[in-house]
């Protein structure tokens, strides 16, 4: 089996790449660094290509399920390896390896810690190959499969502050993942999860197999043009990413409410730009100076990747994160150069994005 050992140096490239790709969504890179250097601190942690396991193999996804913005989270290193114990304690399973749900400034390295305390492979097999705000969208399609049987477990909170819970749920993926969510705002905001163990052979099928190795990529195609300047980063993620620059200017005007686990809300960019997000964002605009000017119209739609970067210093820059008076760039990459995993097709769980956020998205 070829192993990738993972280090300081591809660890910045999966955050910054993986930021990306996260659309907004996708977790803290901060988070994602402190994840990754205290993986790396407990142990070996490695990656490889799913084409490495026999069919039979199985994988485990792990996560972070939670609402961005907001307050009182901790989710911990523990809380991610406590949700796998819990997990493997009632479903009785034996797992050969983890997968992340997404691609995210944390989301990519999902499975790192978790790699380093168990001695198991992170595979280069993620449920999707961008950020998403509905948890199904990040289990394989498995919501499809006729009586599928969902197992879940969430583990957050702090007990100092009496907000600490360990919840393992079986049942529908839609019923579960919505109690899982709902674990995570008791929780304060955010809990470490694990899941829906599947077989390699599955995985091969549903996942976006190769999608940890693309935010790597770009990741460094990033930190090499670091010396030229930020707008020469940007430009280099659209060209890399398969996508181009939508516009660049001040942010004039941010909406965001946390409800129900998820960040909600709209950004206006000047020269007449609104972007819409549901933790992740969802639909870009040129809205027009006048109503019938014949500039307006949709730019990019979910699942197409909406990213918005910081001038000053050409990093992405989340959802929650982004501030009013900001000088930032839009940039959009279409659906048919991503890597998206059978959940992430599934047109119909679009509805449930149109209802939060009021926008057409079919």
């Amino acid at each position: 089996m070829s192993k990738i050992k993972i280090d300081k140096d591809l660890l910045e490239a999966a955050v910054l790449g993986g930021s990306f790709y996260g659309g907004g969504g996708g977790g803290s890179p901060d988070t994602g660094r402190e994840m990754g250097a205290l993986a790396l601190s407990l142990g070996d942690p490695y990656i490889v290509d799913l084409s490495d396991l026999p069919a039979d193999a199985m994988l485990l996804t792990v996560s972070a399920v939670g609402a961005p913005a907001g307050g009182g989270r901790h989710a911990k290193a523990y809380h991610y390896l406590r949700a796998v114990e819990v997990l493997l304690k009632y479903s009785g399973v034996k797992i050969d390896g983890f997968i992340t749900n997404e691609c995210g400034g944390l989301a990519t390295v999902n499975g790192w810690i978790q790699s380093a305390a168990f001695g198991l492979p992170v595979v280069d097999a993620p449920c999707n190959g961008r950020a998403h705000p509905i948890a199904v969208m990040g289990s394989l399609g498995l919501h499809a499969v006729p009586d599928y049987v969902s197992m879940q477990a969430a583990v957050g909170g702090s007990l100092e502050d009496g907000t600490y819970v360990e919840t393992f749920v079986t049942g529908s993926i839609e019923k579960v993942s919505n109690i899982i969510r709902q674990t995570a705002v008791q929780a304060g905001g955010l809990v470490g999860v694990a899941r829906n163990p599947v077989k390699a052979a599955f995985a091969r099928e549903n996942a976006a197999v190769g999608a940890l190795q693309k935010c790597v990529t770009l990741g460094r195609a990033m930190l090499e043009a670091s010396g030229q300047s930020p707008m020469r980063m940007v430009e280099r993620a659209a060209e890399v990413a398969g996508g181009t620059v939508v516009c660049t200017g001040a942010v004039t005007r941010k909406n965001l409410e946390t409800r129900g686990g998820f960040d909600v809300g709209e950004v206006f960019v000047e020269g007449g730009y609104e972007l819409t997000f549901w933790n992740e964002y969802t639909t870009v605009d040129k809205t027009g100076s006048k109503a019938g000017s014949g500039d307006s119209g949709r730019l990019a739609t979910f699942p197409d990747l909406i990213v918005t970067l910081d001038l000053s210093t050409g990093l992405p820059v989340s959802s929650a994160e982004l501030r009013e008076g900001q000088e930032i760039a839009v940039v959009a990459v279409p659906e048919a150069n991503l890597l998206l995993g059978a959940g992430c097709k599934d047109k119909a769980l679009y509805r449930t994005i149109e209802q939060a956020t009021g926008k057409k998205i079919l």
